[in-house]
């Protein structure tokens, strides 16, 4: 089939749409050419990780555009919409600080990480949130807005020391908050130089005139000025906002470094590293416009690239100036980008490589060792109780090695009485599977379950008689020590060679114990909730504040139960539920002399 639809592809610009075995959506590219990029994946050799991203494609489809930058932000758009497992994406969530001014009769001066359209006036970001924390101090220490949300009825200690004009007692006009709201404007887009001189005459003229108290305050104010905005050299003297991009690549792996320039000045840089599989230079393209389609990147006036990147079309996708600079030490500057991407990609690669080796193809020896395809989700469980109480069960799953924590799942034992480890595992999975299929859900490509034989039969026996499921299932047995001892597979179930010191073995293991310390955590909790039952509970008209009335008044259950009717009632309680705390707790009494 996909030789077909190979042959008759488009030779035109577009996007195409990469699909697994459960028709999954796990790449998105662009192409000049779709025939020829689409074909250039099951042709040649690749690089491990492209042949990875190969070997999951069964199915694609493709989205003809009338221009290769229209398949650029249509890229963008579809990214963003299927969130691809295979594509550049910004998932580090970074989520840099803003200094905003709001936009209201009083305005305020805040610390935020959220952009909205709501009139204010952001300026950031400040990738280093101290460096904004200190920012904001400064600008608290000079310019006295308002510090409440809402305003209160007398002034607070910000008014005494100088912070506030205290808007809530005293009236400010509007023209007086206009007014600092543009010194503040100027002060944070680089006029804090202009905002020292004055404060240096200020200085002179309260000495001059014996106010060594205020003189001293502005000496101050000066000298948080210096420490807190001149920590780093000048970069440049036009004090133009600018980013400044460059890449670097290697085995499948790209490094991008983002330099910010704020007032002139290097504030901090961005290190986004990730795998790609298509060209550098378009995948580089593809990476800046989703950088600037997150909440927390606000566009700078410039931006500059290498000069080999295609810059009319990043003018065209960020609408702002793009620079290539060729000499001098502009070029200087995109170029220690560059050598900042290579050493970083140096230095981690070893890391990624480790980590893969742990993770990605840890499960891929998995697979072989099973002689099933490569168990990219893996879905594991556990039971727990003590003699039967508090049973429950838990699920957990590991994609592509790693634990994926949002997908963990808690289960309370509802039909099985007694300790029944096989019954329970039964009604947990039937419980999880007859609900991923009834809700469309992704099915697990390998289930493990802690046990021998007997639980992976019961699972078997539900998964196949009961919802025709050809779920490869495997057990872990454990040792006398309660370690990972045995992985078990197969009809009838038999061991399955595994070198203990392998990676394989190490992430069978992270498996078993993470299913175990989830499932006794659960039935811990549960255990410690049922243990402060109270004799109270179930009695009608008696709830959570009623109970708590009554423990105040009487100090305990036994003072409670010793009480009549009348004096339940002194405690606030109504006549007929007196009555029926009465007749609760005394039979309870009966019963137990009884026993």
């Amino acid at each position: 089939m996909l030789k077909d639809k190979l042959h008759i592809l488009p030779e035109q610009p577009g996007c195409y749409l990469m699909k697994n075995r459960h028709g999954q959506i796990i790449y998105v590219g662009k192409a000049k050419n779709l025939r020829n990029r689409v074909k250039s994946y099951f042709t040649g050799s690749h690089n491990g990780k492209t042949l990875r991203l190969v070997q999951n494609i069964t199915d694609f489809d493709y989205i003809v555009t009338s221009s290769e930058f229209e398949a650029l932000l249509l890229e963008m758009n579809l990214i963003k919409k299927h969130d691809p497992k295979y594509n550049v994406m910004l998932k580090d969530d970074k989520s840099y600080p803003f200094i905003k001014i709001t936009k209201e009769k009083h305005p305020r001066l805040l610390i935020t990480r959220k952009v909205k359209k709501d009139g204010g006036k952001y300026f950031g970001p400040y990738p280093n949130a101290f460096a904004a924390n200190e920012t904001k101090k400064l600008l608290d220490r000079l310019y006295p807005l308002r510090k409440c949300d809402r305003l209160p009825d007398k002034v607070c200690l910000y008014y005494h020391i100088g912070q506030c004009m205290a808007p809530c007692v005293y009236p400010v006009s509007e023209d007086k908050n206009k007014q600092i709201v543009q010194e503040i404007t100027h002060f944070l887009n680089g006029g804090f130089n202009d905002i020292k001189v004055q404060l240096q005459a200020k200085m002179e003229q309260a000495s001059e005139q014996l106010e060594f108290e205020r003189a001293k305050e502005y000496r101050d104010q000066i000298e948080h000025i210096q420490s807190v905005m001149e920590k780093q050299k000048m970069m440049s003297s036009d004090m133009t906002d600018r980013d400044i991009f460059h890449f670097a690549y290697d085995k499948g792996w790209m490094c991008v470094q983002v330099f910010f320039i704020r007032q002139g000045k290097l504030i901090e840089r961005d290190v986004s590293l990730f795998p790609f599989y298509g060209e550098a230079h378009e995948d580089f393209l593809s990476f800046i416009g989703q950088f600037y389609n997150q909440s927390h990147h606000i566009k700078p006036r410039e931006v500059w690239l290498p000069k080999d990147v295609d810059g009319e079309t990043v003018q065209k996708l960020l609408d702002v100036k793009v620079q290539q600079p060729q000499r001098g030490k502009k070029k200087e500057l995109v170029d220690l980008a560059r050598k900042n991407a290579k050493l970083a990609l140096q230095e981690k690669f070893k890391l990624i490589e480790r980590d893969e080796e742990r993770t990605i193809l840890a499960a891929e020896e998995i697979g072989k060792a099973l002689n099933i395809p490569y168990p990219e989700r893996i879905e594991a469980f556990d039971n727990s109780n003590i003699q039967g109480a508090d049973a429950v069960s838990a699920m957990i799953v590991f994609e592509d090695g790693k634990p994926n924590k949002k997908e963990y799942r808690k289960y309370k034992i509802k039909t099985v009485q007694g300790p029944d480890d096989y019954a329970s595992m039964q009604e947990v999975v039937r419980r999880r599977y007859a609900r991923v299929l009834r809700e469309g859900g992704r099915l697990p490509d390998l289930i493990i379950v802690d046990g021998g034989k007997g639980h992976m039969s019961s699972v078997k026996q539900v998964l196949e008689d009961e919802f025709d499921l050809g779920i490869p299932v495997c057990g872990l047995a454990k040792d006398e020590k309660h370690k990972t001892a045995e992985l078990l597979y197969g009809n009838p179930p038999a061991v399955v060679s595994l070198q203990r010191n392998s990676q394989s073995f190490y992430l069978l293991q992270r498996i078993q114990d993470e299913v175990h310390r989830f499932a006794l955590s659960f039935h811990r909790q549960l255990r410690s909730k049922n243990s402060f039952h109270s004799t109270l509970d179930g009695i009608p008209g008696v709830g959570e504040k009623r109970r708590k009335t009554l423990l105040k008044h009487f100090g305990s259950v036994k003072k409670i139960k010793e009480a009549t009717v009348e004096e339940l009632i002194t405690a606030g309680i109504p006549q007929a539920v007196a009555k029926n705390v009465y007749d609760h707790l005394h039979q309870e009494r009966e019963e137990d002399h009884t026993n």
